[in-house]
């Protein structure tokens, strides 16, 4: 088994559809890491799942032991209650964010994960600064596209 991690994630979006972001804390022993980017349209609950997805692949080692503290229900229930792995039965039909969803299951099963839901803007320090991660790359200049999004949107 590889080394613990905490990982403390979070999305957001200014509009839902519109500019949105999303910030990552990477904990193991002493060490501690932040990843954020920003995208020009996408939606709260795409940044939510890429915001873990990004904690998961910045891991350099395979079969670590990983706790995942989000806000997200739409994550955190999705993993937990097992709803994933019936979407991914059914190749996901009908589902929104089926590429995130492929992408995160190939990360995933790389490693022991757990998930815990937390309260968002609930005076926990590391999901706030999440949080401020996440608006704060919203705004900023290198938006990128969310080119899956868009994808969504054409098949709509």
């Amino acid at each position: 088994m590889g080394p613990e991690i905490t990982l403390y994630t979070d999305g957001s979006a200014r509009g839902n559809p519109g500019p949105g972001g999303y910030g990552v804390i990477l904990i193991s022993g002493k060490h501690r890491k932040e990843l954020s980017q920003g995208f020009e349209l996408t939606t709260n609950n795409r940044m939510e799942l890429l915001a873990v997805i990004t904690g998961l692949e910045a891991l350099k080692i395979e079969n670590c032991k990983v706790t995942v503290y989000s806000d997200s229900a739409y994550v955190v229930d999705a993993v937990e209650k097992g709803w994933l792995f019936e979407w991914e039965e059914k190749q996901f039909r009908k589902k929104k964010n089926q590429d995130l969803w492929t992408r995160f299951l190939r990360i995933y099963r790389k490693h022991n994960v757990r998930f815990v839901w937390v309260k968002s803007h609930a005076d926990n320090l590391l999901n706030e600064r999440c949080d401020l991660l996440a608006v704060e790359a919203s705004k900023g200049r290198n938006l990128q596209k969310d080119l899956g999004y868009q994808k969504q949107l054409n098949f709509s």
